[in-house]
Parts: C-alpha cells; structure tokens; sequence
C-alpha cells in the first residue's frame, strides 16, 4: 500500500482545494423538526429515483441527516413517499450486422421456441401444415405451405 506522501499528485506548495460547504435547507428554514408527514420537505433530500442523497449534496451535518434519512424511511413505510420511481425511457440495443434477434420488436422468434406468437399451442413459422381430409378414402393428407 503506498503511503500518504506518495499518492498525491500535487507539488509540496499548492494548498489543498478548498470548497464552499453547502448550507443545508433545514439550516436555511429553521426547521428544527424534521416530520415524516411532510412529504413537500423529505422530497427535497430523494434524487428523482427515490434514493436518499448523501450529506455532501444536502448540506446537512451528521445529526440532520440522521433525521430526515429516518424521516424518509418511516414516510416510505407509510406510503406518502415510494420506495423507488420509475425510469420512462427504454434502452434498445443496437441491431448487430442485420441480426435480428437482439431486435425489441419483431424479428426472429428464436426465443420463444420457434412459434409464432410467443406462447404454445402455435405453428411452426417456417413449415406451416394444412390438414385436409381425403373425401374418398377418409385418409388425412399435409400439404406444405408456399411461404
């Protein structure tokens, strides 16, 4: 493990950065409580899929934190706020040199077996038979499909 001196990449005269401590909206509107039941204040401190946000995008101290991550938990069980949120945009993957099987819609239905449909009880897609009784012997014959 390399030690302290060696993993900074800095010269010995450059000062470490400095930032702005945020100020924590609870700081800002003198909240001394932080209630459950207030879902307009804990949704300030849940990203736009329902986690929690850390301390170092909120601003809060330790002792807030705690307060509204509990908060945020008991208003969940509740159900005023959701566990998760979802997401509204789809990813599609690319077709892959005219292969139709990593298409979403259409294609080849090589996943679902070989039938049409997806589901059981279907044709073949390739070789589709006809059944057609023979009137005069009662013999069943298969014609094949032209595809």
């Amino acid at each position: 493990m390399a030690s302290k001196k060696n993993r900074s990449s800095r010269g010995p005269k450059e000062a470490p950065r400095r930032f702005k401590k945020k100020t924590s909206v609870l700081t800002i509107e003198k909240v001394d409580y932080v209630d459950y039941k207030d879902v307009d204040l804990l949704t300030r401190f849940i990203s736009d899929r329902a986690k929690i946000r850390n301390r170092r995008v909120t601003g809060n101290n330790v002792q807030q934190q705690r307060d509204v991550a509990n908060a945020i938990k008991v208003a969940r069980e509740m159900a005023l706020i959701p566990y998760a949120k979802r997401v509204s945009s789809q990813r599609t993957r690319p077709s892959r040199d005219g292969d139709s099987r990593f298409d979403r819609g259409g294609g080849d239905d090589r996943r679902e077996g070989g039938r049409e449909g997806g589901r059981g009880g279907g044709r073949d897609s390739e070789e589709s038979t006809d059944v057609a009784p023979d009137a005069a012997s009662g013999d069943v014959e298969t014609q094949e499909d032209e595809a």
